[in-house]
């Protein structure tokens, strides 16, 4: 069982950075690929970014490319995401997932751990 809480959601403005975080607890971390994840209102929840168990590689959505960078940090059990020019598109709740397979997945059902997500609200 893995325990996932995400934070660092609010309201911006166009343009602007947020770094979101995940706090992992539970079964060994580094046995999980982590996944950032995100759901806007009336949409379908749609992936947005990946990190590899060893942390060696990272596989991002083409809307976010360039301007959204996955991380983890093995020691502290967490995961982030920096996010560089926010458009007001990027508005959604974001979530945090773990993938206990070793291929690397992009599907939301293929992940076995999620949190309860944090707001991103991007205004114009």
């Amino acid at each position: 069982q893995v325990q996932l809480v995400e934070s660092g959601g609010g309201l911006v403005q166009a343009g602007d950075s947020l770094r979101l975080s995940c706090a992992a607890s539970g079964r060994s971390f580094n046995n999980y690929a982590m996944g950032w994840f995100r759901q806007a209102p009336g949409k379908e929840r749609e992936f947005v970014a990946t990190i590899t168990r060893s942390g060696d590689r990272e596989f991002y959505a083409d809307s976010v490319k360039g301007r959204f960078t996955i991380s983890r940090d093995s020691a502290k059990n967490m995961v982030y995401l920096q996010m560089n020019s926010l458009k007001p598109e990027d508005t959604a709740v974001y979530y945090c997932a773990a993938d206990s397979s070793i291929f690397i997945h992009t599907t939301p059902s293929k992940y076995d751990y999620w949190g309860q997500g944090t707001q991103v609200t991007v205004s114009s």
